[in-house]
């Protein structure tokens, strides 16, 4: 669906928290350090294979989650499901190549997520988190141009998370606990939300700022191994290893022409003739193609929805939407001009210039349709626009022929909140049935969707069935963190419940009082966590 706009300030406040949890954690929050080892066919040993007494994988887990409970409450956490569905779909061949090569092990296979997630903002930064944690900037996803420049990005950082940098980082720099960590990072968080500059800035020149300096100067040799582990996960899951010298020289080539303050990666590792050659004789070695393969139309028409959602004032807006006319220029190449149509399409839905969109759109099919263009992953990113492009304007009827018409189910999470948008819109008790149980499978499996939890509260009421709506707004309450509001909505259901009477359905609520005594534990553990991080 067509997402609201954010205020500009609220992407301030995530980098913070962001910024603030890299440093503390050690894991610098930009890519690749300053040299990359050579090349070599023997697996070198890891840095991160002897686990710390210090900061465990269970610490580990619980900073981790600590840190996500304050960022997924921000606004500049971005869960635009068309967008994260192509992420996640770079993301998982990494993960499931490190799974087969060893480097996660059962270990931290049953603790950690491995979870990618997106941030709205226009900077070209990504970063690892204890616990299996790693962010994307949209900014980051904007400037790339093939899908193996992207999963550079995706594998470095996650050869952060496998190699188990960040805590050898901590316990190499520093004897404090998780929590006092975490705590710092959340000092950090309310200055920036409080407005409060030289609140942050104390936060960061207290004594703990000597401390994260030695943790960013003792992940050199952590950089380099990130580098060289990471382009190897590249191979092993089917991407080009050329990405990421084509990564390095897009970056430095930018870091030459624009030095505003717009990449982090190089304000904190800038890049040197030798990582770039290093990276490219990795790929010789290897006998790998020297250059990347033309990225698919589906990488430029996400790229473009990145351009529009990672900056959402009208100005930014405004010159997106003059993308739909380079449609019309010949000169150009049926993929760009595609591309731009999609762009401008999306930045007027978002400005509710709806009769611009649909006219960019219907340029876009009239392109689709050539045999050289027929790509069936294109042509349903551009029927799930027209999809949204209805739902904005609430035109229920036209969303479901165009639903029929072309975005039909393909079982991704973007399909699914789909339909169900349109379920609401359409408001039959048919199609609201249908959107209800494939969401109770689907957060059966996904617990922590919270976006799903609160469409499946929304049917659930539509439907009347109140005690699954408030159950369901509960669960996505504890997805994002907020165990507090979780616990008060459970709370009213089992009010709710009572008042019912013989009426009640008694599974839901038997599940509401199950899950009730579950989070008020989490609660109290959390609570004990912190009593004994004060203490140390």
């Amino acid at each position: 669906m067509i997402r609201p706009r954010l205020a500009p300030a609220a992407r301030q406040r995530l980098l913070c928290a962001a910024l603030a949890a890299s440093l503390a954690a050690g894991a610098a929050p930009p890519l690749w350090a300053q040299a990359a080892a050579p090349p070599s066919p023997v697996r070198l040993p890891s840095l991160g294979e002897s686990a710390s007494d210090e900061f465990n994988l269970s610490q580990e887990k619980r900073l981790g989650e600590q840190i996500m409970r304050e960022i997924r409450r921000d606004p500049a956490y971005l869960d635009d499901p068309e967008l994260l569905d192509y992420a996640q779909a770079l993301w998982q061949p990494l993960v499931q190549a490190a799974r087969r090569n060893g480097n996660i092990g059962a270990d931290t296979e049953r603790l950690f997520p491995y979870e990618l997630f997106l941030v709205r903002d226009r900077s070209v930064n990504a970063f690892a988190l204890p616990g299996g944690y790693v962010g994307l900037h949209l900014g980051l996803m904007a400037i790339t141009n093939t899908p193996d420049e992207l999963v550079s990005v995706l594998g470095h950082e996650l050869s952060h998370v496998t190699q188990r940098h960040i805590a050898r980082n901590i316990s190499a720099s520093s004897r404090s606990s998780s929590l006092g960590l975490a705590a710092m990072l959340l000092g950090l968080l309310v200055a920036s939300r409080a407005g409060s500059v030289d609140g942050a800035q104390a936060a960061v020149m207290s004594g703990q700022a000597a401390m994260m300096q030695a943790q960013l100067n003792f992940s050199r040799d952590m950089e380099r191994e990130a580098d060289r582990t990471g382009q190897a996960l590249m191979a092993d899951a089917g991407y080009a290893p050329a990405g990421m010298p084509a990564m390095f020289d897009k970056l430095d080539a930018s870091s030459r022409l624009n030095d505003s303050g717009n990449f982090p990666y190089l304000r904190s590792h800038p890049l040197t003739v030798d990582r770039i050659g290093e990276a490219r004789q990795r790929v010789e070695a290897s006998g790998a193609p020297a250059t990347v393969p033309p990225p698919p139309l589906l990488h430029s028409l996400m790229q473009g929805r990145a351009r529009v959602l990672m900056d959402p004032s009208v100005q930014s807006l405004r010159r997106l939407q003059e993308f739909d006319t380079r449609g019309s220029q010949a000169e150009l190449a049926a993929t760009d001009r595609l591309a731009a149509l999609y762009t401008g399409a999306l930045a007027s839905a978002q400005l509710r210039d709806f009769g611009r969109a649909e006219r960019a759109i219907e340029s876009a099919r009239s392109l689709l349709v050539q045999p050289a263009l027929q790509d069936a992953a294109a042509g349903r990113a551009f029927s799930r626009l027209t999809v949204q492009l209805a739902l904005a304007r609430g035109d229920a009827p036209r969303a479901v022929a165009a639903l029929q018409a072309g975005a039909a189910a393909d079982g991704s999470r973007s399909s699914l909140l789909l339909q169900a948008d349109v379920a609401l819109a359409e408001g039959s008790e048919a199609a609201l049935r249908r959107s209800a149980e494939s969401l109770l499978t689907w957060v059966a499996n996904h617990r922590d969707d919270a976006l799903a939890w609160q469409t499946l509260s929304q049917i659930a009421t539509r439907q009347g069935q109140q005690l699954r709506a408030v159950r369901a707004e509960a669960e996505a309450q504890a997805a994002l963190g907020n165990l507090g509001g979780a616990i008060d909505r459970l709370r009213a259901g089992q009010r709710l419940a009572r008042q019912g009477g013989a009426a009640t359905d008694f599974i839901d609520a038997s599940v509401i009082d199950a899950r009730l005594r579950d989070l008020l534990a989490q609660r109290q553990q959390l609570m004990a966590d912190e009593r004994r991080g004060g203490q140390r």
